[in-house]
């Protein structure tokens, strides 16, 4: 706040006479103007005191020049105070304004090398200046001589706060702040320059900053808000989607390319800019032909101009913005699903030739030909225990032939022959080598008390899915009631009610169904309609209890007893996924006609993918970016799991990162071999540190050993650096921020053709350290001249009020 200077009296022996004479001179006025007023009209009493009042006024003055009074006041102690001016050093700099000759960052340069004779001496006359200059960090600079406006980010809240600290216990009486406001920080606003409740400024000295650059934003495509979703929708189940700013663009079109990284068109979107909406959305939806992690591009241009990038530099405030690179992970596979069934059927024969093409998905089959029989002596050869139904057959060891009591197992599509040997697994590494398990038309006595509940930790803490299907011996009809399984299920399950002779059901989508795109086999609402409409009956359907509170109900049937029974619910469950189909003869959906066997097979494998998305393997990388400087720091976690997923943290980690457009093989340009340290807080935790210098896309790999020197596995992940895009996200000049940071400190927001007089001003604001100075009131230029002034004004005055009145 400006403190004004005051008048003050000072002790002098000139007191005493100049009152006494002040008081007589005002004690003779009143007399003869008393008198005068006797002898004249009732109305003279106002012009009376008018007279009075003139006069005294003329003697008062007159008095007051023999007490000497002194002019006094406080400004900042010269060269005491610190005064820091920070100068915005990024690339948006470089952007020129509309109708603006220059650019923001000539704007500014000029503005500092003029100042050096006139503002900036005069702040240099008063106080300590200190000069920096700040982009993505905060820097010192002599004479803002290495001003290049080639920074990949404004950090300009960070910048504030480190000068804070910086200054922190000195005294710092403010910060000239020279940018035009487009902050990249995270979050801006939860900076401590906030206002408080009681109106007090926070943290920070006073904040003025200036405006580089207007409010008019240029003319310029940006892509901003670009996001990855992928499901398990086979026709396209990846989309990408952006937002395109296209600001001076209105009643014109634009166009956005999709790219592949070898840079082949791949699909081009052309959208026009409404007069009021100058935001519009392009959306692609893609089949990536490859698994693995894939980068693609997305690029933005005014339609119709196939001028090179350089041509259209003038035309745009920047084409930086109008780039972005962005990463899909389709997961290398294959995932492994152990499909187990009490009997063959139909339902297995249909779901194994619709995924048997599919590279993504291994389909393993624990089929059971024959149940267990009742032990008994059978009046065969002597001293014969085994079945001779398989006598003949090729069994050298009499331990491993079928015995009575135990199931007939068929085993189909293993890795090997010990694969699933003795039945379903019975341990956490056999079973945890799946992604995924489906049980069909088999009852609880099938397993073991603790294999239903190795089940349960397979989904809960392994992250694996789970399926029931609804054959006839399966939910309650298998008995699987007060079960380790029963509690992995997403519907309760109620006494069994089959039913009814002859009865059939015709499952419907829900609501929250529709929004599942692995639930849909249309891209289009009235086509999926159409294709529900014209879905056969089905006559095996198990009637279950409600969904688990957090389920979701993706189908549901209905037939002339009951309406809207689930028939299709999904849940997430620990770490995992479980899903239940109680109908149980879905194949004759596919008995109708080519095109519904293809729509069944198309069902069976978005359910497949649905069920293993998300499922972790024993190694995981994973790709964390965080702002740290001019590039974006990236931190690579391996985490990695023995066979039955506990930590591992006797491995040795081989870790490479290939650059943008890099290639192992190519000539000059290798993959970065980066050295990954255990995290001492997270058991099977270990993470490196990797800092990308240009923006593109980056490709991770990592190859994990155990001690022997055996290959654990692998993993790869992919992530993307748009060092600039943070930058270039907006290119209008933010003045509400800075006005609010102006605000916050108890700053003010200085124009350019106002840095003069600022200069000359902010010695008289509260700075950290003032000082008092006091100087006679008659020693000021003009004080004198105007004193005199004033006293024969004073005495012309009363000459003509007598006159006017007729007075002697």
């Amino acid at each position: 706040m400006t403190l004004f200077a005051t008048i003050a009296i000072p002790s002098t022996p000139w007191l005493w006479p100049a009152s006494i004479f002040l008081l007589a001179t005002l004690a003779m006025i009143l007399w003869s103007y008393g008198r005068a007023a006797k002898s004249q009209i009732s109305d003279f009493k106002f012009h009376t005191w008018s007279l009075v009042t003139v006069k005294f006024l003329s003697v008062a003055v007159l008095a007051l020049c023999l007490l000497e009074p002194l002019w006094s006041g406080r400004r900042a102690k010269s060269g005491a105070n610190v005064f820091v001016i920070a100068a915005d050093n990024s690339g948006g700099m470089n952007i020129r304004d509309v109708g603006a000759d220059r650019s923001r960052g000539e704007i500014l340069r000029d503005l500092l090398s003029s100042g050096k004779e006139t503002w900036l001496a005069a702040l240099a006359g008063s106080f300590q200046v200190r000069p920096y200059l700040f982009d993505s960090r905060l820097h010192r600079t002599t004479d803002f001589s290495d001003l290049a406006f080639d920074g990949k980010a404004t950090a300009l809240g960070t910048a504030l706060q480190t000068l804070a600290g910086r200054f922190q216990g000195r005294p710092l009486a403010g910060i000239l702040l020279m940018t035009d406001g487009c902050a990249t920080d995270e979050d801006i606003s939860n900076l401590k320059f906030q206002i408080s409740n009681s109106g007090a400024p926070l943290g920070l000295p006073p904040v003025y900053p200036v405006v580089i650059g207007t409010g008019r934003p240029p003319r310029d495509l940006s892509l901003t808000n670009v996001a990855v979703s992928q499901t398990a929708f086979e026709d396209a189940p990846v989309t990408i989607q952006a937002d395109v700013e296209a600001t001076g663009f209105a009643g014109r079109s634009v166009e956005v390319d999709l790219l592949n990284d070898a840079g082949s068109l791949i699909e081009r979107q052309r959208l026009s800019v409404d007069e009021k909406e100058e935001r519009q959305t392009a959306r692609f939806r893609l089949r990536p032909d490859r698994t693995g992690v894939l980068f693609y591009r997305l690029r933005a241009g005014e339609a119709g101009n196939d001028a090179s990038p350089q041509s259209q530099v003038s035309s745009e405030a920047t084409l930086v913005n109008n780039e972005r690179t962005v990463v899909v992970d389709r997961g290398k596979g294959p995932y492994r699903i152990l499909y187990v069934s009490g009997r063959p059927n139909w339902e297995f024969k249909f779901l194994r030739r619709a995924v048997e093409d599919d590279e993504r998905v291994q389909l393993v089959a624990l089929l059971r030909v024959a149940k267990r029989e009742p032990k008994y002596d059978w009046r065969g050869h002597a001293g014969e225990t085994s079945n001779p139904l398989y006598r003949g057959f090729d069994a050298n060891d009499q331990k491993e032939a079928e015995r009575y009591d135990q199931p007939v197992l068929v085993r189909l599509n293993t890795r090997d022959q010990a694969e699933l040997s003795g039945g379903f697994p019975k341990t956490a590494q056999e079973l945890f080598e799946y992604h995924a398990v489906i049980l069909d038309d088999v009852e609880a006595e099938f397993f073991s008390r603790d294999q239903m509940d190795l089940l349960r930790r397979f989904v809960a803490e392994r992250g694996g899915g789970f399926l029931m299907l609804g054959g006839k011996e399966s939910f309650q009809r298998g008995n699987f009631q007060r079960t380790p399984i029963a509690g992995l299920l997403p519907v309760y399950l109620d006494p069994a009610r089959p039913n009814s002779p002859g009865a059939s059901v015709r499952m419907q989508l829900t609501r929250e169904g529709w929004l599942q795109p692995w639930a849909r086999l249309r891209d289009k609402e009235d086509q999926e309609q159409q294709r529900l409409a014209q879905m056969p009956e089905f006559r095996v359907f198990n009637r279950v209890g409600p969904a688990r509170p957090g389920a979701r109900v993706i189908g549901v049937v209905g037939d002339g007893e009951s309406q809207q029974a689930p028939a299709l619910v999904v849940q997430r469950l620990g770490n995992g996924r479980t899903a239940m189909l109680a109908v149980g003869d879905v194949w004759r959906w596919g008995m109708q006609k080519p095109q519904a066997h293809e729509d069944m097979d198309k069902f069976w494998r978005q359910l497949l993918r649905w069920l293993v998305t998300d499922v972790p393997g024993r190694i995981s990388l994973q790709a964390v970016q965080k702002a740290e400087g001019d590039g974006q720091l990236t931190m690579l976690q391996v985490r990695v799991r023995d066979k039955s997923f506990e930590p591992a943290d006797n491995v040795s980690i081989a870790l490479e990162v290939d650059e943008p457009n890099t290639a192992g093989t190519e000539p000059g340009r290798r993959p970065v071999q980066l050295t990954a340290a255990p995290v001492p807080a997270e058991s099977g935790l270990f993470e490196a540190a990797y800092v990308p210098r240009a923006s593109g896309g980056y490709l991770a790999r990592v190859t994990v050993t155990d001690a022997a020197g055996n290959k654990v596995g692998d993993a790869e992940a992919g992530w993307t650096a748009d060092l600039e895009a943070r930058e270039f996200q907006s290119v209008k000049a933010n003045r509400p921020l800075l006005e609010k940071i102006a605000r916050g400190t108890g700053g003010r927001v200085v124009e350019i053709d106002e840095l003069d007089a600022f200069a000359r001003r902010l010695p008289r604001r509260d700075v950290p350290i003032m000082e008092v100075w006091t100087r006679p009131l008659w020693d000021l230029p003009g004080v004198l001249p105007a004193v005199f002034l004033f006293v024969l004004a004073c005495l012309v005055a009363e000459w003509a009020i007598r006159r006017w009145r007729g007075l002697p």
